[in-house]
């Protein structure tokens, strides 16, 4: 084409350099007139096409698709392809001008490419991220990782053309750099190692609420990344955990709570013990009258009488033989109380115990699981449960034990 030009301008009297010269920079510019051409073309015709095809259809991938901008990157290789193709006409017998121009447009081809391909992951993840299976294994990671497998092959390629040598001749140079590669990415390597083992065993999954004290974490995971866990904590602060320290710390994940068909409720009010007595017959008559516990009353009674008769105990004195107390018949109330409650799981763990006495008291137990697993309902659950109990001790002739304040020492001296 540049010798045809050429011997058209020769016949208009043109000198061979001038001829040459004019043909060369028409040429070069029909060129560059034709890449503007081929990137119009495929941003206002073949994008517009592609963008009205997807918004007919009615599944969503696409339109994720479109929107990470995929195509628009793909419609800036355009001029590039046409100048890589046709650049050596106008520079013909100038080879070191073809391979720089070349090796630009290349360079060029290969950045805009790597920038669609990580648009096309970045919306391959938010895709699958609409999927269910996402909240229990994450991929995030595994797709940085083939991003940093990606970048790298590339940066590989555009220092191979910078440098003018094959891709291979620089791959094989990097065995004496795989100690600076590894310890430049240690944490990406441990993160993906430590990905692989979280996704496998299912440790964590997004939207799992953990607890890491060590790096002040307590709430729900929003991201798991290559080398970072974001937790968002209750009070709305963000907590960034090493991926990594997932596998070699401890935690606590409350999933199990979360999929269960309740939330425990574990807490202790301490007896004063001075308060603890036999039960009389007018204390029993009392007792009688609650609720709860009335036909417990009438049914101990009797097994307590059948059972001292039977043995012939003599009762003048209360040590001997079996008796109830208010101790134990406070035990009772509470725990019918816990099995009418409407928002108690009754076919969970459902325990009112003693545990061992200490200077402050005989801590009577509380051991059930709440219906409601939200915290603020759970909260208000379990406040309402003890607000009740420690009102209703009195009526048991028990008081709750607490150390004394200034307002007792104040009595005391009047």
């Amino acid at each position: 084409m540049l010798e045809l030009l050429r011997d058209w301008l020769l016949d208009y009297s043109l000198s061979v350099s001038a001829a040459t010269l004019v043909s060369r920079g028409v040429i070069f510019m029909a060129i560059v007139l034709f890449s503007i051409i081929a990137y119009l073309l495929a941003k206002h015709f073949i994008l517009k096409g592609i963008t009205t095809i997807i918004s007919k259809t009615t599944t969503q991938w696409d339109d994720m698709i479109l929107k990470s901008k995929v195509f628009s990157r793909l419609a800036h290789m355009a001029p590039a392809i046409v100048i890589y193709l046709t650049i050596s006409i106008p520079f013909e017998g100038y080879d070191w001008l073809i391979t720089l121009t070349t090796g630009l447009a290349l360079i060029y081809m290969i950045v805009m490419g790597l920038l669609a391909l990580d648009a096309l992951l970045n919306a391959s993840l938010d895709i699958y991220n609409t999927y269910d299976v996402s909240n229990r294994i994450p991929i995030k990671g595994f797709i940085q990782v083939f991003k940093i497998i990606v970048y790298f092959i590339s940066a590989i390629f555009i220092i191979s053309i910078l440098v003018n040598k094959t891709p291979m001749y620089l791959f094989s140079s990097l065995g004496a750099l795989t100690a600076i590669l590894m310890f430049i990415f240690k944490d990406a390597i441990l993160g993906f190692v430590a990905g692989i083992q979280l996704s496998a065993n299912r440790m964590v999954s997004n939207g799992d609420w953990i607890e890491m004290p060590k790096y002040g974490a307590d709430g729900d995971i929003i991201e798991i990344a290559l080398t970072t866990v974001k937790v968002q904590n209750w009070d709305k602060t963000i907590t960034t955990i090493p991926t990594y320290a997932l596998i070699t710390d401890s935690f606590k994940n409350w999933r199990g709570m979360s999929e269960s068909g309740g939330r425990r409720i574990k807490r202790s009010i301490s007896i004063d013990m001075n308060t603890i007595q036999f039960c009389t017959d007018e204390m029993l008559d009392r007792f009688s009258k609650i609720k709860y516990i009335s036909s417990y009353i009438e049914e101990t009674k009797s097994e307590v009488q059948q059972a001292n008769e039977s043995a012939g105990i003599d009762q003048t004195s209360l040590a001997n033989g079996v008796r109830m107390t208010n101790i134990g018949t406070f035990r009772a109330y509470v725990q019918a109380y816990l099995k009418h409650h409407p928002m108690i799981s009754q076919e969970m763990t459902l325990l009112v115990r003693q545990l061992a006495p200490t200077e402050h008291g005989l801590p009577i137990e509380i051991y059930v699981f709440s219906k409601d697993k939200v915290w603020a309902n759970y909260e208000d659950i379990q406040a309402d449960i003890f607000d009740h109990i420690l009102a209703v001790l009195a009526e048991f002739d028990l008081r709750v034990f607490q150390d004394p304040s200034g307002t007792d020492f104040a009595k005391m001296v009047a």
